[in-house]
């Protein structure tokens, strides 16, 4: 007997189905087919990000997606009060999303997102629940390795997928794919479920590219830490640091102080996750003091052995400049000037080539524009006309004020000196990965020639005495088996053009002298002060590790020996 109901049920039911499908057709079709239509995205997968040897520094993972069916949820409060503690989320917000609702056609809704990126364990406890209404598909979770390594070049993307900051939204039409979807034809009320040859078509999901970095795993991980333990003498302060390969102009580490967890966004604040090397404005100070002695060798107003009479101060329009290191009149050599940060001798030179050449020098060295580097809000820095200068300002820029740049633009200064007098833009992505793997390299740099290479290995000279002379301001930079070459600086930082209290200390350095292969540049701003504490000893550290790191042999000679004031 009951084999006999249970084949009369299922021949009834086969009937029903003829019947919906051929002889009702047209009624249902007078309802639109819409009505009979279920569609499911597929997401795409999003391409990863990359360090310079292939190891990840953001990629997705396999995950699942939670959504409703409103028209079938019996209980939305019961409903929501289930799922609640397996998404994490209050019931209250649950049940807002599992509303009914009707789309743009006027059509009720059947596909409502309650979660993205759930873990495939929880996704099986879900649908274990066998809750009506409640269905799981395959999805993608963004996964950052190192949490807070890199964290401020990378940034972060939404539940969505969607880049949001740093390099994951600047280069977001890049790694985001192009979702699929399947579209289906379900049956009505209790037979909601796809019909066996009803109408199917699925539109496969395009992944998205990836991207390879200039970035070194290992090297931005020292680079941080050291970053943040010299940058945990003052409390309150911001630091950044660069690390440049000469003569690439590959950004091998490109590290900010306060950092933040990219894995886990949300609770930091949006200034911890700002790249401090391309949105930190600075007032750079004597770091600055590179270009005017480069310009002024480059225009021959001064050649490597001239030396010049350096008073105590000099008077600019209504200001005076004066010297930490008194020469009292007598005459001091250029390395000797570059040793002693001298004011007087650097604002003498700039005397001597003009505001015209020494802000075309400025912008051949990259100021005054952003480098274009690849990090979305990228601070362009701002150079002071010549017909904005006042007295003073003949004094003032020479030595680096009244000049707006960032930590990057003046890294790369550095790097013109150490590539033979060749500007070569920074670059922080090599190569884009597409999802059948072929690779396209990013576009060449742009490159131009700014020094002679004479003039430019007189310049690394004459920085050399800034870590080598007696009571030098860069000593705290010097490494016992590499010669080093670079400036100190003491500025301001600078935010809609007003100075914020305290100083930005500097260092920015080459090695080896006699022949680079790096440039490291550290920026600290103390609103406390002390940041001259931190700057020249942390770029030591940085550097130390670099030149091991990629066992670059130490000098094999010693630095020139350098005379301040010739008799």
């Amino acid at each position: 007997m009951g084999t006999v109901l249970t084949l009369t049920l299922f021949a009834v039911i086969g009937i029903r189905l003829v019947v919906l499908q051929t002889v009702e057709t047209p009624a249902y079709a007078g309802g639109g087919v819409a009505d009979r239509l279920r569609t499911v995205t597929l997401p795409a997968a999003r391409g990863a990000i990359y360090d310079r040897d292939g190891a990840p520094l953001a990629h997705s993972v396999e995950a699942r997606y939670v959504y409703a069916d409103p028209t079938q949820i019996k209980d939305q409060q019961a409903t929501a009060r289930a799922l609640s503690p397996l998404l994490a989320m209050p019931a209250s917000e649950l049940a807002e999303k599992m509303k009914p609702r009707k789309r743009v056609n006027g059509v009720d809704s059947q596909f409502e997102y309650l979660a993205r990126g759930v873990d495939i364990d929880r996704a099986r406890q879900i649908t274990a629940l066998e809750l009506p209404g409640i269905y799981t598909h395959r999805d993608e979770r963004r996964e950052v390795p190192g949490g807070d390594l890199a964290a401020n070049l990378l940034g972060f993307t939404s539940q969505d997928m969607v880049g949001l900051e740093g390099l994951e939204a600047r280069y977001d039409d890049v790694l985001r794919g192009k979702d699929g979807k399947r579209v289906y034809e379900v049956g009505l009320g209790d037979l909601a479920a796809p019909i066996p040859g009803g109408y199917s078509e699925t539109t496969k999901a395009k992944p998205g590219s990836s991207l390879q970095l200039t970035i070194d795993r290992d090297l931005q991980f020292m680079t941080q830490r050291m970053l943040s333990r010299h940058m945990a003498q003052s409390k309150g302060s911001t630091g950044a640091a660069v690390v440049i390969e000469i003569p690439s102009g590959e950004v091998l580490a490109q590290a900010s102080h306060p950092t933040y967890n990219a894995a886990k966004p949300v609770p930091s604040d949006p200034t911890d996750r700002e790249d401090a090397a391309t949105s930190f404005v600075v007032d750079p100070g004597s770091v600055h003091k590179a270009i005017t002695f480069g310009a002024a060798l480059q225009e021959r107003v001064i050649t490597p052995d001239t030396t010049l009479p350096i008073a105590n101060g000099i008077k600019k329009g209504d200001t005076w400049f004066t010297d930490t290191h008194r020469a009292d009149g007598r005459r001091m050599s250029l390395p000797g000037m570059m040793a002693y940060s001298s004011n007087v001798g650097t604002i003498q030179i700039a005397d001597k080539l003009g505001p015209e050449r020494l802000i075309d020098y400025q912008k051949r060295f990259g100021l005054g524009e952003p480098t274009r580097v690849g990090m979305p809000g990228e601070a362009s820095g701002r150079l002071l006309p010549a017909d904005e200068w006042s007295g003073s300002s003949a004094g003032s820029v020479p030595i680096g004020h009244s000049v707006d740049a960032t930590p990057l633009q003046m890294a790369a200064v550095y790097a013109t000196i150490a590539n033979n007098g060749t500007y070569v833009q920074p670059r922080l992505v090599r190569e884009v990965i597409g999802p059948d793997g072929k690779r396209t390299p990013t576009e060449p740099p742009v490159t131009r020639s700014v020094l002679s290479p004479e003039n430019a290995a007189a310049l690394r000279t004459i920085l050399e005495a800034v870590t080598t002379v007696e009571d030098a301001t860069g000593k705290a930079a010097a490494i016992p088996e590499w010669r080093v070459a670079g400036k100190t600086g003491t500025g301001w930082r600078l935010v809609d053009g007003r100075k914020q209290p305290g100083e930005v200390a500097s260092f920015i350095g080459m090695a080896p002298a006699e022949n680079p292969r790096y440039v490291i540049a550290v920026f600290a701003h103390t609103p406390s002060g002390g940041g001259g504490d931190i700057a020249a000893p942390a770029f030591r550290d940085m550097m130390q590790f670099t030149l091991r790191h990629y066992g670059v042999p130490p000098s094999g000679q010693k630095a020139p020996k350098f005379t301040v004031y010739p008799r």
